[in-house]
């Protein structure tokens, strides 16, 4: 390989191995996020036990108070930046450095956008609404549920925080680093699919 060539290879990252084949790192998460997703599944679990008990005209008449275009809105945000952090993945499976830090950095965005939306609207239903944890079943089930799902949501704001301070604290990209990114557009995959059923749930079945 000739000088500018290492050169290149070095800058963009495809020194490292292959990052698609199967490693102990991508099992383990996929194997903790099942966990998580019977957490959630409880979570939804309790959400229809309230409904039911309580009845369907009192939750109908609760959820009147909640923004629908807003929350619309706050959701396609959070499902684009899915798109966003694959494309980080693409560039990390190639070994574009550059182009990771970009998507990544726009998803983490993407995401503290969500997140800045979600508190907004927990604002607008306590101060507006009157909503609130404690002001009846309803108010539970939908700050437990919602709130869970924000509270793992900044948890991968704060991976992808990481992710990112690596690739600029290493003098190269590494295949440790790839796979790193992988995982972590494994856990914003997964909380991105919840809150898809979360707002299903919530916002479109009253």
């Amino acid at each position: 390989m000739s000088d500018v060539a290492t050169a290149t290879a070095v800058e963009t990252g495809h020194a490292h191995p292959s990052v698609n084949r199967p490693n102990l790192t991508s099992v383990g998460t996929i194997i903790w996020l099942s966990s998580e997703l019977m957490f959630f599944a409880a979570l939804f679990a309790m959400y229809f036990t309230l409904r039911s008990v309580m009845g369907t005209e009192y939750w109908k008449a609760s959820a009147e108070a909640l923004n629908f275009p807003f929350s619309l809105t706050n959701t396609i945000i959070l499902v684009l930046s899915s798109l966003t952090c694959q494309l980080g993945v693409f560039a990390a499976e190639r070994g574009d450095v550059k182009k990771l830090r970009m998507w990544f950095i726009i998803t983490f965005i993407m995401g503290a956008i969500f997140i800045g939306g979600q508190v907004t609207e927990y604002v607008e239903l306590v101060v507006h609404e009157g909503l609130s944890l404690s002001s009846g079943p309803y108010g539970s089930a939908f700050y437990m549920t919602t709130g869970f799902h924000g509270m793992h949501v900044t948890g991968g704001l704060i991976a992808f925080l990481l992710v990112l301070g690596r690739t600029y604290a290493a003098k190269r990209f590494t295949h440790q680093q790839a796979t790193a990114a992988i995982v972590v557009s494994y856990y914003w995959h997964f909380v991105d699919v919840v809150w898809i059923g979360l707002f299903a749930t919530i916002y479109m079945i009253k």
